[in-house]
């Protein structure tokens, strides 16, 4: 059928893409679409072909649409391919896996450096050393990341990210996560992004892999006037064995758990300071309004900040990462 444009609100394309317009608000004079569907009823077979089809420093938003199934292949949106909008067909029904682990660099199943990327319903899957049909791994610690965000202004709506170690590298730019599932052991939402995390299910697989505690955050905050950090609201954080709120990757490392459900997933110690235990003062590792088996702060550590109202609130409100309104532009509104 080949690649195509539809002026805004022309919707008789197929059946099978009709709930997917719907959901999309219109955006400029016209839109792009295409449709992936491994038996040949769309313009692709692969995601990844999809992706290719999009014009160099393209200006409109192009919606890739993926019918449900499971797609073995690796993806990445190249920086100059920004304003791609990915939709599947629900969280549980399309994924998408690979078992890349020779470096961290190159293992994402899924990798995008563009801008304005924008995701929805669908899961990503580093598989290498996942567990399955419950057989205990003997060897999780090799980073093998399920999905790579290194642009701006990008958005995340019921994607799920499965791994052990090193599961979602939010690298860099600003992210919003909404009602996403991340699944891991060990440092498995890290990276130096200034994001936040609405309303997303965080899965520890500790119990699976490890005789000892995971670590669920290992944020990359280098300095003190950088703006980046990791903010969790109404998250529930639950799964298998026991696991750290965090630890830092970097000396400034900063995140939020706001308004939480913690169960006894949490260790009660909460944080670790890791290879930074001289500059505990500089990391900024606090919890604010949350509740659970795991939320009891009696038996923190000592060095948790105890954060102001005020600060909480300039931390938990979407002008955090939104202070120029790029939120508004989505193509999908924010729930």
């Amino acid at each position: 059928m080949g690649t195509h444009r539809i002026i805004t609100g022309l919707f008789a394309l197929c059946c099978f893409c009709l709930p997917h317009l719907f959901e999309a608000k219109p955006f400029g004079v016209y839109q792009q679409q295409v449709f992936v569907d491994q038996l040949g009823h769309g313009n692709f077979t692969t995601i990844q072909k999809a992706i290719d089809s999009v014009p160099e420093n393209n200006r409109y938003w192009f919606f890739i649409n993926v019918n449900a199934g499971l797609y073995r292949e690796k993806i990445k949106i190249p920086y100059g391919k920004p304003f791609i909008v990915i939709i599947g067909a629900g969280k549980k029904i399309t994924r998408v896996e690979w078992d890349d682990h020779d470096s961290l660099e190159q293992s994402p199943t899924f990798a995008t450096d563009a801008n304005n990327t924008v995701v929805k319903s669908i899961t990503f899957v580093n598989t290498y050393n996942f567990p399955s049909k419950g057989k205990i791994n003997n060897n999780p610690r090799v980073a093998a990341v399920a999905g790579f965000i290194g642009g701006d202004k990008s958005a995340f709506y019921s994607v799920g990210f499965a791994g052990i170690q090193d599961t979602l590298w939010d690298s860099g730019g600003r992210h919003y996560f909404h009602r996403c599932t991340i699944q891991g052991a060990v440092d498995f939402i890290f990276g130096s992004g200034q994001s936040i995390y609405q309303s997303c299910v965080i899965q520890v697989l500790a119990g699976h892999v490890l005789e000892g505690p995971g670590y669920i955050t290992s944020q990359g905050r280098n300095n003190s006037e950088d703006t980046n950090g990791f903010v969790f609201i109404n998250c529930l954080v639950f799964g298998t064995g026991t696991a750290f709120l965090g630890r830092p990757w970097r000396a400034y490392s900063r995140v939020l758990y706001y308004n939480s459900n913690l169960t006894d997933v949490v260790v009660p110690e909460g944080w670790n300071s890791s290879n930074y235990w001289k500059h505990e003062n500089q990391l900024t590792f606090a919890e604010y309004g949350c509740f659970g088996s795991g939320s009891n702060t009696e038996r923190r550590v000592k060095w948790v900040k105890k954060l102001s109202e005020s600060a909480v609130q300039s931390f938990a409100d979407l002008s955090f990462i939104n202070r120029d309104g790029w939120i508004k532009d989505l193509p999908i509104a924010v729930p």
